[in-house]
């Protein structure tokens, strides 16, 4: 069939090899000059099937209340009428009772392992360079609350298939001895030794130069201004004044995706969640880890690209704004300081901001939307990068007629 994708970020790229793969003829639309370069552009790097706990479970209201009037928080609501996030919010609540949370990670697990999987394949066939490391990740806790909450979760985990194991404070320096300096603040970890990390932007522009020789077309610096319909079904997408036709139609935006599907009447449960990065470039002597690690108390996580260390995370939530707020920023590189305090940068930091595209429950949005030659795959959140080669070779397999080989909940 002729499949026509919209947005070349890291999932949608992936989509258009796992289509073509399987045969599609396939073209993809973007607005940007070149593949990945917005949320896929400066992310946390972490191929993190050890972080499936959702942001809806039993703690998260009370937390988000202690938050909200610090600029600086973690997660952060900017208090504003906004009809789409009241909705969100009160869908976000709702996800929060324990019997959900646990099935909703069982979801995220699930895609995450079977993506991670795929990911290992795809890159024994493509050879694909992209700073990429394969020492697990640690999750790193500084309250000892927070860590006997998370020895629970890992029991949970464990129990899912993602074999996340408590670790002391002894094996947590064992295994990245950059945080020797911080030792009085820890208490605890938890370390997944089969996760990765990598850079998701090199990563999505070479998978898209490995589309383009296998045939794929893409038409860059092209804004997609509505989705034309006929007899129920998309009948092509309008872009200027040229009109994109195909068989099947694939939405992976992003963020942007319930804007474009508004008109339609697809109303998605996907709201922009704003995350920060700081990319430090590094010396030989930078004492900056090399172990992907996550700092669950204050939603960082620490990424080595090559000779950079990518600290990323924080979610806002404020709409489609994409301004760098200075105080968040800042607290990036002060909690930097903490964990490695001879980090000794080699030149100037680079911060930037992106829109994830967040659903309520963490689980991404997979398969045929209510029109039937339109399907999606978007709302994957913090886990684009995680969930992006499972989503798009699952979602080839449905457009194909093939049923998926996961368990997921798939629309």
């Amino acid at each position: 069939m002729k499949v026509l994708v919209i947005g070349a970020g890291v999932v949608g790229v992936t989509s258009a090899w796992y289509l073509a793969k399987a045969g599609h003829q396939v073209t993809v639309l973007d607005r940007q000059p070149a593949a990945g370069l917005e949320t896929s552009f400066a992310n946390g790097g972490q191929i993190s099937v050890s972080h499936a706990e959702p942001w809806a479970n039993p703690h998260a209201p009370l937390r988000a209340l202690s938050w909200m009037r610090r600029e600086d928080a973690p997660l952060l609501f900017r208090l504003r009428w906004d009809a789409a996030l009241l909705d969100w919010s009160l869908r976000f609540l709702r996800e929060c009772s324990t019997r959900r949370t646990r099935d909703n990670m069982r979801q995220i697990v699930n895609l995450a392992l079977y993506s991670r999987r795929q990911l290992q394949a795809l890159r024994a066939e493509t050879s694909l360079v992209y700073d990429h490391l394969e020492r697990g990740i640690l999750h790193v806790y500084t309250d000892r609350r927070e860590f006997a909450a998370a020895i629970e979760a890992a029991v949970l985990m464990r129990e899912l298939g993602c074999e996340r194991r408590t670790v002391s404070v002894d094996e947590c320096i064992a295994i990245e001895p950059a945080l020797a300096e911080a030792r009085a603040l820890l208490v605890g970890a938890d370390y997944t030794a089969a996760d990765e990390s990598g850079d998701a932007h090199r990563f999505t522009q070479q998978l898209a130069a490995r589309c383009a020789a296998r045939g794929v077309v893409f038409h860059y610096g092209a804004t997609v201004d509505r989705l034309n319909t006929a007899a129920g079904r998309i009948d092509g997408v309008q872009v200027g004044s040229k009109q994109h036709q195909a068989d099947v139609y694939v939405a992976a935006l992003g963020s942007y995706t319930p804007l474009l599907l508004r008109p339609l009447g697809l109303r998605l449960p996907v709201y922009p969640a704003k995350g920060y990065s700081a990319t430090v470039p590094l010396t030989e002597d930078s004492v900056a880890p090399s172990v992907s690690l996550t700092d669950d108390g204050h939603k960082l996580v620490f990424s080595r690209l090559g000779q950079r260390l990518r600290i990323a995370g924080t979610a806002e939530f404020n709409g489609y704004n994409t301004e760098l707020n200075p105080v968040r920023c800042t607290a990036l590189m002060l909690r930097a300081g903490e964990l490695f305090p001879a980090l000794r940068p080699a030149g100037e930091t680079v911060f930037w901001c992106g829109l994830r595209p967040a659903t309520p429950s963490n689980v991404p949005l997979i398969g045929r939307s209510a029109i039937p030659n339109l399907y999606l795959n978007t709302g994957h959140g913090t886990l684009g990068w995680t969930m992006a080669c499972g989503s798009g070779a699952a979602l080839a397999d449905i457009i194909s007629g093939r049923s998926p080989e996961l368990s997921f909940r798939f629309l």
